[in-house]
């Protein structure tokens, strides 16, 4: 894991709006871990992995927080 990111509590867009932010100063293949309570999450960092070619390596739910764990594309 290359950076992590604590977005709970945040509804949607900014735990999006908060990864993309962070992502941009990440290099390719770096990894980031998110962690968030928006239900919404689930569906909007899946897209938002298809549509910016990133990978989305891991997605877990555990009492009500959602950790994502996202290789940036190349």
């Amino acid at each position: 894991m290359d950076m992590e990111l604590d977005t709970k509590g945040m509804n949607c867009p900014m735990p999006i709006l908060k990864a993309k932010k962070a992502m941009k100063d990440m290099a390719g293949g770096e990894t980031i871990t998110i962690y968030a309570t928006d239900a919404g999450s689930v569906a909007d960092f899946g897209a938002f992995c298809r549509t910016g070619g990133h990978e989305l390596v891991e997605s877990s739910e555990a009492d009500g927080v959602f950790t994502y764990v996202i290789k940036k594309a190349s």
